[in-house]
């Protein structure tokens, strides 16, 4: 029975990223630009709407548990704080069962309290490279 829900949910999945993506090679090919940017901006506040939103259960440190409603986003994930007074990035190391994740934060952890929402960025931490940053000092979340 499971095995069938789980088959069920993976082709809603490809289907739910077919329809886009056949927009988007649609709008390419007909050469209309504006409207790629329309659906890319569409597209963008779509998935704010949907990014997965948890609270902070515990902290410990450089560890804090988040505590999520629903899907429980991938290992290696980044989360953003927010309400925090500056940026502070989550990376998610471990799921502890019950909608519960173990993060590792990027930043210094002082302030955060309970209760404080946090938001799935949907991707990990990256960090630009290149010509463009030879020379340059960048932090570990990828800022200058």
């Amino acid at each position: 029975m499971q095995s069938g829900i789980r088959r069920g949910a993976c082709a809603l999945a490809q289907q739910a990223r077919a329809t886009p993506n056949a927009q988007l090679t649609a709008a390419l090919t007909s050469g209309r630009w504006e409207s790629v940017r329309g659906f890319a901006a569409a597209a963008a506040a779509t998935e704010a709407k949907k990014a997965p939103t948890g609270r902070v259960s515990q902290v410990i440190g450089a560890v804090v548990d988040v505590q999520f409603d629903g899907a429980l986003p991938p290992i290696l994930n980044a989360l953003e704080v927010q309400g925090f007074e500056n940026r502070l990035v989550l990376e998610v190391a471990q799921h502890l069962g019950e909608n519960m994740v173990r993060t590792i934060a990027m930043d210094g952890t002082d302030g955060l309290t309970r209760g404080q929402g946090v938001l799935d960025t949907g991707a990990p931490i990256t960090v630009p490279v290149g010509e463009q940053t030879l020379g340059r000092i960048i932090n570990i979340i990828g800022e200058p």
